[in-house]
């Protein structure tokens, strides 16, 4: 059950930071550049980047290494969920409170790690 949980937390938050790294990527429309005046960045594309490529990339990996039983697969998923946290840490930070999704990554962030805490790194069972 853990396992399956996991899974399908890994892929909602992949789906969910593919997703956001896409539409920071087109220029984010709707969403205030003002709040990126206490950062290093300029505009969107830099950390739409890394929101695709590293919180939905470590994710996506994450959810496929539980799902095909790799071996580190528990590595792989707490690696994930300590991205995410950083991820969310780090943006709040820099630039403070802004929605109700940044808590909700948080406590996902937080279930990803204790869920993946649990698993015992599963190895592929041989073949000879």
């Amino acid at each position: 059950m853990r396992t399956r949980v996991l899974i399908g937390l890994h892929t909602i938050i992949a789906l969910n930071a593919v997703g956001g790294g896409i539409y920071g990527l087109i220029g984010a429309p709707g969403v205030p550049v003002a709040w990126l005046q206490r950062t290093p960045f300029a505009s969107y594309l830099v950390p739409s980047l890394i929101l695709l490529l590293f919180v939905g990339g470590s994710q996506a990996a994450a959810c496929l290494s539980i799902a095909t039983r790799a071996p580190r697969s528990r590595s792989f998923s707490l690696f994930a969920g300590a991205v995410l946290l950083g991820w969310i840490g780090t943006q709040v930070a820099l630039i403070g409170y802004v929605s109700w999704l940044q808590p909700a990554v948080a406590v996902a962030a937080l279930g990803n790690l204790t869920l993946a805490s649990g698993l015992p790194d599963q190895q592929r069972a041989s073949v000879i």
